[in-house]
């Protein structure tokens, strides 16, 4: 991580990969079912042009499952069954959060996320865990574009050199870097002590 001089003064923090992490089984089990290739449903979900839609507000999660199993030629149950799993929760991350946020320093949630991501965050019971939620569908703009960081700074009112943003996506790290953020590649729980140094912690 480059630019904390000092103890960075907002943590802006990604979902997927960092807070919240899918169990490969269910869709390991759907595409056995099918005959399928194994990642066959996430390689079709991340198309280029279906990401896009969906994290640019285009889709409800709902919706780009229901386009990803027509691709994939999936029945209605099958896409049923993907759309009913959120996931699970990274316990010793969401701990760390509310650890910053003890300490006074925000936190905002981002994420390249459908249009409907406060569902899942409801559902997740999440909801009340963040001073801030910088969806992309919100914004019309996805990380890692200079707009969307530029945005999640002001969510959490501190300028770009006082915040601290990490993500598990190298490519999200560096777009934050261009902005002026300190940014840290997010590799699982050894990373702690470091980021809660980097807060001040």
């Amino acid at each position: 991580m480059t630019g904390v001089r000092e103890p960075a003064k907002a943590l802006l923090i990604d979902l997927d990969g960092v807070v919240r992490h899918f169990d490969g089984a269910i869709d390991a089990a759907i595409e056995d079912r099918h005959f399928l290739e194994p990642g066959a449903i996430f390689q079709a979900a991340m198309e280029p042009d279906r990401y896009r839609t969906l994290v640019t507000g285009g889709w409800t999660r709902a919706e780009w499952l229901a386009d990803v199993g027509a691709a994939l030629g999936l029945t209605e149950s099958d896409v049923d069954e993907l759309a009913r799993y959120r996931g699970y929760l990274d316990r010793e991350v969401l701990e760390f959060v509310r650890e910053v946020r003890a300490a006074g320093i925000p936190v905002a949630l981002c994420s390249n996320a459908p249009r409907d991501l406060a569902d899942d965050l409801v559902q997740l019971g999440i909801a009340e865990d963040f001073d801030a939620v910088v969806n992309s569908s919100d914004l019309g703009y996805a990380k890692p574009q200079p707009e969307y960081f530029q945005a999640a700074c002001v969510a959490v009112r501190t300028v770009q050199r006082y915040c601290l943003f990490v993500d598990d996506s190298q490519r999200n790290v560096e777009g934050a870097r261009r902005v002026g953020i300190a940014a840290f590649r997010w590799s699982g729980h050894s990373d702690l002590p470091y980021l809660k140094a980097a807060l001040g912690l």
